[in-house]
């Protein structure tokens, strides 16, 4: 760490790193050293926290949730730190899109869809179709085409894949963890609690850089010189899982036109082994 940094660091930012090391020592102090975890996916945002939190805490594990879907970069990147629990999900991402669909669109937009084409009740039917007099709880008129899509579609992936290997982890430990989000992450994140730390709820976690941005963000790692996974430098924006399609249809480029040029083997596997170019072709999303 340099020991000019206090004398460069934006007021704001300085304020934001205070109040986020404040929150993690009410976590630990909470919990214990040995009741807490990092939750590290291995991009630029929980690579922050990791950092703060072992800053103060040298300790305290990470958790990789290491759902098959990473990029390899991502993946080597992680497994360079100490200390890290690798978790694998019970079923593979192929046996999930078998079983219950293609993530796509937004993962509100994916589990009105998959509501609407399972459920027994007409009236969650109606809901999800024409919604609530806010115009809220329903499939969006933009999305609705694909109700008669011919491959499946639902929300689950994200539960299968990361929360419940997560948990199962939590329940075995006893640790509480600290997840790198940040409010403006997506629509379902930016209508999270204000409460960064919370603890009397049914799964305790911890948000110390709920308030950041992505300029926040960058400028940390930049100021305090931290590594960082060189996907970055190659033009990703978002890490995570590589072939999820919530947001695509925004990106320009793609996902898949990136790995096209930069992985294509993963890009052969998803497309023609997995079948996600049947799904590209019907939302009409280049790759």
């Amino acid at each position: 760490m340099r020991k000019d940094l206090k004398f460069e660091l934006d007021p704001i930012l300085k304020e934001k790193l205070n109040y986020t090391k404040m929150l993690i020592h009410c976590w630990v102090e909470s919990w214990g050293e040995d009741g807490v975890y990092v939750a590290f996916s291995g991009g630029k945002d929980s690579t922050v926290l990791l950092h703060i939190v072992r800053s103060l805490y040298p300790n305290i594990p990470a958790v990789f949730n290491n759902t098959g879907l990473e990029l390899p970069e991502i993946v080597q990147f992680v497994r360079s730190f100490e200390n890290v629990v690798e978790l694998r999900p019970k079923i593979p991402f192929h046996q999930v899109i078998e079983k219950y669909g293609w993530p796509v669109v937004s993962k509100e937009q994916a589990w009105f869809i998959y509501e609407y084409r399972n459920t027994k009740s007409e009236k969650l039917r109606d809901l999800r179709w024409n919604g609530r007099p806010n115009g809220r709880s329903k499939i969006s008129e933009k999305w609705k085409y694909l109700v008669k899509a011919p491959f499946k579609i639902s929300s689950v992936c994200c539960d299968k894949l990361k929360k419940n290997p997560a948990k199962k982890y939590e329940k075995l430990t006893g640790r509480a963890p600290m997840l790198g989000i940040m409010q403006g992450e997506g629509q379902l994140r930016s209508q999270y609690s204000h409460t960064c730390n919370m603890y009397d709820v049914k799964r305790p976690i911890s948000k110390p850089i709920l308030k950041w941005t992505e300029e926040d963000v960058w400028t940390y790692l930049k100021e305090f010189d931290v590594p960082y996974c060189s996907v970055y430098d190659d033009g990703w924006e978002r890490t995570g899982c590589v072939f999820c399609m919530y947001g695509i249809h925004k990106d320009n480029p793609n996902r898949f036109q990136m790995i096209k040029e930069t992985h294509p083997k993963l890009y052969d596997y998803c497309l023609n082994k997995l079948g996600a170019k049947q799904v590209l072709d019907f939302m009409k999303i280049p790759y």
